[in-house]
Parts: C-alpha cells; structure tokens; sequence
C-alpha cells in the first residue's frame, strides 16, 4: 500500500531532551500494524542524537511506529553550542 509520512521540525536548545509523539513524526501504511512500520534515521541531528528511552545515551538508527506511540524515543541535544530545528528524515 501507499505509505504516508508526516514530520515537523523538533527545535532543541543546549541539553534538551524531546521524547518524540506522533505530533512529530507520523506514518501510514494502511495496515494497522504499528510495530512493523519503521522509521531509519537516514540523516541525525547534528548536534546530538536519537535514544531510545530504555538505553539513554545509545544512538539508534531505526524506530518503529509503535515505539513513538508508546513515547519510547527521544531527540537528544548534546549540549554543544547551536540549536535549530531537526527535521526527522
């Protein structure tokens, strides 16, 4: 089936943390299979990373739906000088 992806930009400031929601990144696949639809974090931010809540401080590369659902993911600033807005893609 077709899949549709909605992202808003996340703005961070130094040592931030934002445990991501599907007000920021959600997905669609036509099937009602959260778990099964995932995300790859093909570009990271760049002054930080993105966690999975039980292992802090280990970025990941991949998430899944279901994870966001369950609030189990963060965008993690690494307190370096900068913030913007990360567009997840």
């Amino acid at each position: 089936g077709d899949i549709v992806l909605l992202a808003k930009p996340v703005t961070l400031t130094e040592g931030d943390r934002v445990t991501l929601t599907t007000d920021v990144p959600v997905a669609t696949d036509g099937t009602s299979k959260p778990e099964k639809l995932l995300y790859a974090v093909s570009l990271p931010p760049v002054h930080g990373q993105i966690e999975h809540i039980n292992y802090p401080g280990v970025p990941i590369s991949s998430y899944s739906q279901l994870d966001v659902v369950a609030q189990k993911v963060s965008d993690v600033h690494d307190n370096s000088r900068g913030a913007g807005k990360e567009a997840l893609r």
